[in-house]
């Protein structure tokens, strides 16, 4: 078979860190092992180098919020080259530059569906129903455009389905690389920088810090443990930072919560290795990441009860009604008991290996590309059913 010249379309790309920058890394590692090129096109960032050479970047310019994020120019750029697949990850403007680029180009496009973009409404200065409404739209519009998209749940085929979405949904998780965050270990070092001594209980919860992430409810949950032993520590950055910090005070945790501000891909295995406890209180993952990422790294975990978190977990953590009650009293049980099976949460861990996921997502490709050969649904059903 011929390699694979795959153009990834992301509206967001390094320096961002996120679930969907780390999953589109992991899908490009899994194309380059396999003999195939990934090239990615994204949107410029001022003063930033990209470390990889697979990179072009599109003008942009800066959103009129406060965000690491950019507008694209809709300008597609003339240096693509000959494109086996445009593989999409979002619907704005970058997404369809994408579409713009497979209908030139004559290919495939495939689409994942990363983001609930109702759920991210609030960033909009606009009557909220009527943009929910434009939010579920355009994400049935997009879709509907493409030869296929990616759902990395299959709660999330359900919702795109129940959206109006007609086109072909595969359901593929995104992944990771499981034995570099198995390789994590406790250590006492670290969890000392982040203000938790050797014999307290460390509560970590790990993203982007935005309203969506409803950390609110983790910190509340928190408050209501009345564990002094115990230390909430809280990685990763964003918009609402200022909020949460006013929060903790609010809250009367202050004294012992820590914001740990961003951290490097490498040093995230030991971050999650180091914890007594993982806590997921959001509701607006398509998949959440951060959950496999815990699994792997051998933290006991608790979130809130989502179809798509009972996909991921597969039993292998502690799931809690959305309240601060409790999700309080599900916390408090993971940190006196230890959670689930260390055994299972590696089992349920390993059905996210990146380089298994990248296969899948090249068999549709392939599928794309020759409908008379052997189909993808069964394998990646398999694959998603028990994840």
């Amino acid at each position: 078979m011929s390699n694979l010249r795959v153009a990834l379309f992301t509206e967001c790309y390094h320096p961002i860190r996120n679930g969907i920058v780390a999953s589109l890394d992991t899908l490009a590692d899994a194309l380059c092992a396999r003999g195939h090129e990934a090239l990615f096109v994204t949107p410029g960032m001022p003063a930033y180098r990209d470390e990889r050479r697979d990179v072009i970047r599109l003008p942009s310019l800066p959103l009129p919020t406060r965000t690491a994020y950019r507008l694209t120019v809709p300008l597609l750029p003339r240096t693509l080259g000959k494109l086996s697949i445009v593989h999409t990850h979002s619907p704005f403007v970058t997404g369809w530059l994408g579409a713009r680029a497979a209908r030139q180009a004559n290919v495939p496009l495939v689409f994942t569906y990363h983001t609930q973009l109702e759920e991210y409404t609030h960033y909009v200065p606009f009557e909220t129903r009527a943009t929910r409404r434009a939010a579920t739209q355009l994400t049935r519009r997009y879709a509907n455009a493409t030869d296929a998209v990616i759902v990395p749940t299959a709660a999330m085929e359900r919702r795109l389905r129940a959206l109006g979405v007609r086109t072909r949904i595969e359901v593929i998780p995104s992944g990771i690389d499981v034995a570099r965050f198995a390789r994590g270990r406790r250590s006492d070092a670290l969890r000392a920088r982040l203000g938790v001594g050797a014999h307290e209980k460390m509560v970590l919860c790990v993203g982007r810090l935005g309203r969506e992430k409803n950390l609110e409810l983790a910190i509340e949950a928190f408050a209501r443990l009345g564990d002094s032993a115990a230390r909430l520590v809280v990685v990763g950055d964003g918009p609402h930072r200022q909020a949460l910090e006013r929060f903790v005070r609010l809250a009367g945790v202050a004294t012992r919560t820590r914001f740990g501000g961003e951290f490097g891909r490498d040093a995230l295995p030991d971050a999650y290795a180091s914890a007594d406890a993982f806590v997921l209180p959001s509701s607006s993952e398509t998949q959440g990441l951060v959950l496999v990422e815990a699994l792997a790294a051998g933290a006991p975990i608790v979130a809130v009860d989502t179809p798509q978190t009972r996909d991921v977990l597969d039993g292998a953590g502690e799931i809690v009604p959305s309240d601060a009650r409790s999700l309080a009293a599900g916390l408090g049980r993971v940190l006196r008991e230890g959670g689930v099976d260390a055994a299972h949460r590696a089992a349920v861990a390993a059905r996210f290996d990146g380089a298994a996921l990248g296969d899948l997502a090249i068999a549709l490709y392939r599928s794309l590309l020759d409908p008379g050969g052997p189909p993808v649904a069964e394998p990646a059903r398999a694959v998603a059913s028990r994840a």
